[in-house]
């Protein structure tokens, strides 16, 4: 299935005004699809898998804003961290350190979101509230001695339970926005801003609970291959 015009410039004309990104969701989809987007004005593309968006960000525009959406593997980060735009699933405080030792080889920030398990699957990885918690202390701490120079945390992400129970959806969300809230009071982190949960079946639900960034994919390109 090719790219469906119709939906993504339905849902990105209704996300403009309400200033909230939208990550088009590319993993396993080929570099044509992502350069039709592309050519209709999206620049914010998601990949799970560290050698196929290595290989698709040396065919593809260079003010592409890749989104790391996926696992992502301590001693696979140095593949990505010359050009990745933004880490979503920052599960483990070890992933943190490792981030920003490789940022500092290539002398940048990387900004960066710490996932957290809403989901009622253990399948699902992240946070719990008080690993969160601990995780935005130490952040602090280190910040001031000084060192994490070369990450920065600039919110959080999330996944909702895959069940057709919009209630239970919702419930995830409303918990999420709540800790986004906490932690963006804490101390030296105030400029958390981004609030990345939502996906092709309850994106609606989410940007209805605060959600400022989806993460897109069945909707524009169509059932993964």
């Amino acid at each position: 299935m090719a790219v469906n015009v119709e939906s993504y410039l339905k849902i990105s004309e209704a996300l403009k005004p309400r200033q909230i990104t939208l990550v088009a969701v590319s993993k396993t989809k080929p570099v044509a699809d992502i350069q039709e987007l592309y050519d209709l004005g999206q620049r914010d593309f998601g990949e799970n898998y560290v050698q196929e968006l290595a290989e698709k960000q040396l065919l593809l525009p260079n003010d592409i804003r890749w989104h790391f959406i996926g696992h992502l593997q301590s001693n696979k980060v140095k593949y990505i961290a010359p050009f990745v735009h933004l880490i979503h699933g920052v599960d483990s405080y070890k992933l943190l350190l490792e981030i920003d030792k490789q940022a500092r080889k290539v002398d940048r920030v990387i900004n960066c979101l710490l996932q957290v398990h809403i989901a009622q699957e253990e399948t699902k990885f992240g946070f719990d509230e008080q690993e969160l918690l601990q995780a935005m202390e130490s952040i602090h701490k280190y910040k001031l001695a000084n060192e994490l120079q070369h990450i920065e945390v600039t919110g959080l992400m999330g996944m909702a339970s895959l069940t057709d129970d919009f209630e239970q959806v919702r419930k995830e969300f409303k918990y999420l926005k709540l800790l986004f809230d906490q932690c963006a009071g804490l101390p030296g982190h105030s400029n958390l801003n981004t609030l990345s949960m939502g996906m092709s079946n309850d994106y609606q639900v989410a940007i209805e609970e605060g959600s400022n960034m989806i993460r897109i994919g069945s909707l524009l390109f169509g059932a993964r291959q």
